[in-house]
């Protein structure tokens, strides 16, 4: 849990006060080398969803923090993942559309550069002029794999490190997402990758921080009335709100009278928004309608990149298509207010003159957030960079 520390009250009696993270590990480089390396590839990070790539020869990239990763699905059905490197010089395999994606022909991974040819089982089949590369095993040159993992039809991987899976880490909430029949929705939208010039926790840390709902998001408070609820799990911290209709407005509004019944989903699921925030970095929106998923890729220690896609099961009902609609009306709303929030945020960080702030009792997401963080970074818990006083 987050650090406490010695304060003292109006009339001089000591007290504790639980503080969240120092301002500095927001922006310092040398902290963001350690988080790269003991946290974040070290986590699991998803890909797409298995219907992203439903023949063989279909794939989808991801690129994490320089690990350029493909997913794709072979000949046999299976799905496996692969570094987008050939194993020659290093050169990258396959390229892909917006969305990360394609298909190969023939059922061949070929290197543009020297024409290393891989079957989609990630083994080297053809080398051209082999006969000049002495000794050489092709059955020892097979791609490079990462840690795969497909979880409620989801595609995961890990790129470095160990820990408990994806199923192990979302277990205490696998009732409720059984129920959303994950394995069987298909891509409602296209993928949006939307840059912010702020640092990843900035953004997570929004993402859970349910205080703030009622004075800067008054259109998504007043959906969720006084529902709004958070629990903070050992890996995943879990926000909910049921639908208010007698508060709602506008698009709100519109959304609870237009959402048609949801026959698969219990009571109250039917008309409750669930948030599951996956630590250190991917987030999942359930809502009755649609889920998406929303990835806080670090580009440095000033850049984030959301990465953002819904998904649905069929349904051809009018009321779903509109209901649909409002749902990215009202979330597109709140994306505007929380960049003009996080931008705040950051910027107070980077001032230099901020040092740390207190977290309430109600911010059990916050506070879990921050203990699991100096749990694998322990200087995360110091006021100050223990490395200020380095010399070059």
């Amino acid at each position: 849990m987050a650090d406490r520390c010695a304060a003292k009250t109006v009339d001089g009696s000591a007290e504790r006060v639980a503080l969240g993270l120092p301002g500095w590990v927001y922006s310092d480089p040398r902290f963001f080398e350690r988080e790269v390396e003991q946290v974040l590839l070290p986590s699991w990070q998803v890909v797409c969803h298995v219907s992203d790539i439903p023949e063989p020869g279909d794939y989808r990239r991801l690129d994490f923090l320089g690990r350029p990763v493909v997913v794709i699905r072979g000949d046999d059905g299976e799905i496996r993942a692969f570094y987008n490197v050939c194993r020659h010089r290093a050169a990258r395999l396959l390229d892909g559309a917006v969305d990360g994606g394609g298909h190969c022909a023939r059922g061949r991974i070929t290197c543009p550069y020297h024409g290393w040819t891989y079957d989609l089982r990630g083994r080297l089949i053809g080398v051209p002029g082999a006969d000049a590369y002495t000794k050489l095993r092709p059955e020892e040159w097979s791609l490079h794999a990462p840690e795969l993992e497909i979880w409620e039809g989801f595609i995961f991987v890990r790129c470095a490190g160990d820990g408990p899976c994806v199923a192990e880490m979302m277990a205490p909430w696998a009732g409720i997402i059984s129920a959303y029949r994950l394995p069987e929705m298909r891509a409602l939208g296209r993928l949006t990758m939307r840059p912010r010039d702020v640092n990843w926790k900035t953004v997570v840390e929004n993402y859970a921080d349910g205080l703030h709902i009622n004075l800067a998001h008054r259109g998504l408070s007043a959906l969720a009335g006084d529902s709004y609820r958070l629990e903070a799990g050992r890996h995943v911290m879990h926000m909910s709100a049921d639908l208010d209709p007698q508060r709602a407005r506008g698009s709100g509004a519109m959304y609870c009278r237009t959402l048609p019944q949801v026959p698969h989903l219990p009571e109250p699921l039917d008309r409750r928004w669930n948030y599951f925030l996956m630590w250190p970095n991917l987030a999942f929106d359930l809502y009755p309608d649609q889920v998406d998923f929303m990835q806080m890729i670090p580009l440095g220690p000033g850049r984030t990149m959301i990465r953002e896609i819904p998904y649905a099961l069929p349904d051809a009902r009018r009321e779903m298509r509109l209901a649909r609609y409002l749902n990215w009306r009202v979330n597109r709303q709140v994306n505007v207010e929380d960049k003009d929030l996080i931008e705040r945020v950051q910027q107070g960080m980077d001032s230099g003159v901020f040092g740390q702030g207190p977290l309430s009792d109600d911010e059990v997401c916050l506070r879990a957030l921050a203990g699991l963080l100096r749990d694998r970074l322990p200087e995360a818990a110091q006021a100050s960079p223990p490395w200020s006083g380095d010399i070059d």
